[in-house]
């Protein structure tokens, strides 16, 4: 996997599951500094209590945290 620029596609509505929206990519996005490289590692921790998810990739040049909170989705570096 390579993380890349792609076309954007349209959002959807998922119901009582809630919506995704997609808006064009800046450099503001963690992925920004990974542009082209290739996935290393990929690591995911769960967390049964709160129902929390994250997942964080790892790149040659560092890595990004995925984290859902209260139903958004929070990317970080780490």
């Amino acid at each position: 996997m390579i993380a890349e620029r792609a076309t954007l596609y349209e959002g959807y509505d998922m119901a009582a599951g809630g919506s995704v929206e997609v808006a064009p990519m800046k450099d503001e996005t963690p992925f920004a500094a990974h542009l082209g490289q290739t996935v290393l590692a990929v690591r995911e921790e769960g967390d049964a209590a709160t129902g929390r998810l994250a997942l964080e990739i790892t790149f040659s040049s560092g890595g990004v945290r995925c984290e859902s909170w209260a139903g958004e989705l929070r990317l970080s570096v780490c």
